[in-house]
């Protein structure tokens, strides 16, 4: 794309607008300018609330790929892309599942966490390959992110995926954007301009958060990592996840302390079984048996074991 094209389509970009209510913000003092961006801030949910539905119909075709034993891929650039690889890092400890779960790429690789390689994501190319190092195929799901809604790296990427058949979701800021055109699913939350102009990291940053928290939570909670709304699945791999893990099974069972580390000993850690064990009086291998046959539900491995008791079972 030359400039002038390149100039032309930032100028029809929501994101890229000028704010009417921050144009003095450089006269301003600090508390008033943390003001102005709190107010800013404060319209980032409502924009996410219209795209419930949309979110709704990712999680389903996300939950769905799990249980056939396909990922979740985000992949975006720059503040997009490392929000991407910061949702798909904290899935392991937080359900316990493996890092090939859900995976996060971003434009110039895993450097560009950490250093802004902008260049990176004028490649369409660049995102074809990336999938393809993955080993990416149909029964994957794939995430496009880009405030914009018009990178190239995110574009070439769901060109690819919707070729090999996969299921392509769109994250974008900006109303009928072409990665919103290209994909299956388009979620679309609308912020309007940013308070400092064209600094996406701020309120579409902001929305991209909450949607990707959004999509992993709800997909997870529908493959049963949770009981209620404890992280039943929560991988202890350091003395607060421990002490979280404790904590857990001591709010799922209302038992104390001492018993529910008794109980973590004898499952291995496992919280999920320590409770089933505490709640029915199973051993950990009856326990692990039972959430087998139940998918890994905890309400529905007590619900098997109550009408496996039940005298007319």
């Amino acid at each position: 794309m030359t400039n002038d094209a390149l100039l032309a389509a930032l100028s029809h970009l929501v994101s890229e607008g000028r704010n009417p209510d921050t144009m003095d913000i450089d006269l301003l003092s600090s508390l008033e300018i943390v003001e102005r961006i709190n107010q800013q801030d404060k319209l980032v949910p409502l924009a996410v609330e219209k795209e419930l539905p949309n979110i709704a119909a990712a999680v389903d075709k996300i939950t769905a790929a799990f249980k056939q034993g396909g990922r979740l891929i985000y992949l975006g650039a720059g503040t997009s892309g490392r929000l991407g690889v910061l949702d798909a890092s904290e899935c392991p400890p937080t359900f316990g599942v493996s890092d090939q779960m859900v995976i996060g790429l971003i434009a110039g690789g895993r450097d560009a966490m950490f250093t802004a390689r902008e260049g990176a994501e004028d490649s369409a190319t660049l995102g074809v390959d990336d999938l393809k190092a993955i080993g990416f195929n149909q029964q994957d799901v794939v995430v496009g992110i880009a405030a914009s809604g018009r990178t190239p790296y995110v574009i070439g990427a769901l060109d690819y995926a919707n070729d090999l058949g996969a299921v392509t979701v769109a994250l974008s800021c900006n109303p009928d954007s072409p990665i919103a055109d290209l994909a299956q699913i388009a979620i679309s939350p609308v912020v309007g301009p940013e308070a400092l102009t064209g600094s996406t990291r701020l309120k579409s940053g902001t929305a991209q958060k909450l949607v990707l928290n959004m999509l992993t939570t709800a997909s997870m909670i529908r493959l049963g990592k949770s009981y209620q709304n404890l992280m039943v699945d929560v991988k202890a791999t350091n003395k607060k996840l421990v002490a979280r893990a404790v904590r857990i099974v001591m709010q799922a069972t209302d038992c104390e302390r001492d018993v529910a580390e008794a109980l973590l000993a004898k499952s291995g850690n496992n919280a999920k079984v320590a409770i089933l064990m505490h709640l029915t009086g199973v051993t950990a291998e009856q326990a692990l048996a039972r959430l087998s046959d139940s998918d890994g539900f905890l309400r529905r491995a007590m619900d098997d074991e109550a009408d496996a008791q039940s005298p007319n079972a």
